[in-house]
């Protein structure tokens, strides 16, 4: 036990050397390279206002005021027939899934969050959670992927039905993921019964537990929602900034030299190291970098289903700015994350070689234009597709359930 506790002693002694001894390092590279520094910085206040911002302000702003409204709860009961079974989690986390579909990073991690916070889930369920529902958006995948860096939006497919099929995988996978801290306990006579009522109920419930006046509601949604994008900035600055500094001081280079020596082992092309190696880092610059590498096309998109599935440290840190305080280990969410990526490549190789002919015929529209990523007119269309898509996915999901549930309650009768 001695051994041990100086062990754990030990090493977080040398975490705590370690990270200083970084932060040293980055603010010595920052003074030594200002403009470098101030024009990564710029780059990054710029993505996060013309594009993160207002296509994930609302939709925070929504998923408060839901969960203060009840309908969460009422979303909760009537999908829990469906993702407990499949992957081990509460109902509520269908809405989590959902939103982080349709809406992408790291939506789904706000939510997860706020679930955690609200005894809507134990711990060990929001790790499983988090690990399949941390998503990126079709609009990305498809518009921003497959139009504006390879220009062939006939890839948007391939690219969205292997980052989705992946990620159920997943999340069937990690349902066994910590079973020994799970207590949940199944259905009792209190919750059997009428599941519409039940789900109205735990809306009522709900909505008396809040209390709070909708002009209340509404406002405290604003501000919590305004502090999370606020530090979702912040983070997209920090590491557009540290990219920029690790290129500088040739760090970069020795990442590209040990993924050019794992492409060849799996023999692909080691001109795409580059891009994994920015794709560790942050998703939109890997993948780029993917699109523009001279590589047989296959393994390009193999490669950018990769990155997209890893989703890069800098959403990783995003995650674990958000997750940190709830209690949420961030060490599943990785080993999901590298899970993902693993099965989406693997994947892509498949729909992109026997699965093509079925992928030609799911060809999906595009509505984001790169080149005018900054009109309001863009963004509206935005928010308005993606509350479309994601009230289809409930909806489809909750027909789902109704029906897993019908079919439980007529065969307990019959077997009565």
């Amino acid at each position: 036990m001695r051994i041990w506790g100086s062990g754990k002693r030990y090493r977080s002694r040398l975490l705590a050397y370690c990270m200083a001894f970084c932060t040293v390092f980055i603010t010595i590279a920052m003074v030594t390279y200002p403009k470098d520094a101030f024009d990564s910085a710029i780059m990054g206040l710029n993505l996060w206002w013309n594009v993160v911002f207002p296509a994930l302000l609302p939709f925070f702003i929504l998923s408060e005021i839901l969960m203060g409204l009840g309908v969460v709860h009422f979303i909760g009961v009537l999908l829990e027939p469906l993702m407990r079974p499949i992957f081990n989690v509460p109902g509520v986390g269908a809405f989590a899934m959902s939103m982080g579909l349709a809406s992408g990073y790291p939506m789904d991690a706000v939510i997860t969050c706020k679930f955690r916070k609200n005894q809507l889930c134990s711990a060990v369920e929001a790790e499983r959670l988090l690990s399949f529902t941390n998503t990126a958006d079709p609009l990305f995948m498809v518009g921003a992927v497959a139009v504006g860096m390879f220009g062939m939006p006939e890839l948007g497919a391939t690219i969205a039905l292997a980052h989705y099929i992946s990620s159920f995988f997943v999340g069937i996978i990690f349902r066994f993921h910590g079973r020994d801290r799970d207590n949940y306990t199944q259905e009792g006579p209190a919750v059997r019964g009428n599941i519409i009522i039940r789900a109205f109920r735990a809306l009522y419930n709900a909505r008396q537990e809040d209390k709070r006046s909708p002009g209340q509601l509404l406002g405290d949604a604003v501000k919590s929602s305004m502090n999370t994008i606020l530090l979702i900035g912040g983070f997209i600055i920090v590491f557009s900034v540290f990219i920029r500094i690790m290129t500088i001081v040739g760090i970069t280079d020795i990442l590209t030299s040990m993924f050019a020596a794992m492409l060849g082992v799996v023999g692909y092309s080691t001109s795409l190291a580059p891009a994994l190696v920015s794709g560790l880092l942050e998703i939109d610059l890997g993948t780029l970098a993917a699109s523009q590498a001279v590589a047989p096309l296959d393994q390009k998109v193999v490669i950018a289903s990769a990155i997209i599935a890893w989703s890069g440290l800098s959403v990783h840190g995003q995650v674990a700015s958000i997750v940190i305080e709830s209690g949420i280990r961030m060490i599943p969410y990785m080993v999901g994350r590298l899970l993902h990526a693993v099965l989406a490549a693997g994947i892509t190789v498949l729909l992109l070689g026997p699965g093509e002919q079925f992928t030609k015929l799911l060809v999906l529209p595009v509505s984001m234009n790169i080149a005018q990523s900054n009109t309001w007119s863009l963004w509206l269309t935005r928010i308005e597709q993606t509350t479309y898509q994601i009230g289809i996915l409930l909806s489809i999901m909750i027909a789902l359930s109704i029906a897993f549930h019908l079919c439980r309650e007529i065969y307990g009768y019959v077997k009565r």
